[in-house]
């Protein structure tokens, strides 16, 4: 069976596993090694994510 999701009109493929990579923007993340604040340090860590083979980025944006 096929599996797939819908993200803003695009169907991603699930069927395979997809490598995802994290992308922490959260200034009071418990992990400070993690944050990227600057513009050009989110930059490198999305170049990152792809180049290490990553197909979806997923923004941590708000501590809990």
């Amino acid at each position: 069976m096929k599996k797939s999701i819908n993200i803003n009109g695009t169907l991603i493929d699930l069927t395979t596993p997809l490598v995802m990579g994290i992308l922490n923007v959260t200034p009071d993340s418990f992990f400070q090694g993690s944050r990227k604040q600057s513009e050009i340090d989110i930059v490198n860590r999305c170049r990152q994510i792809i180049d290490e083979g990553g197909s979806i980025i997923d923004v941590g944006a708000q501590s809990t």
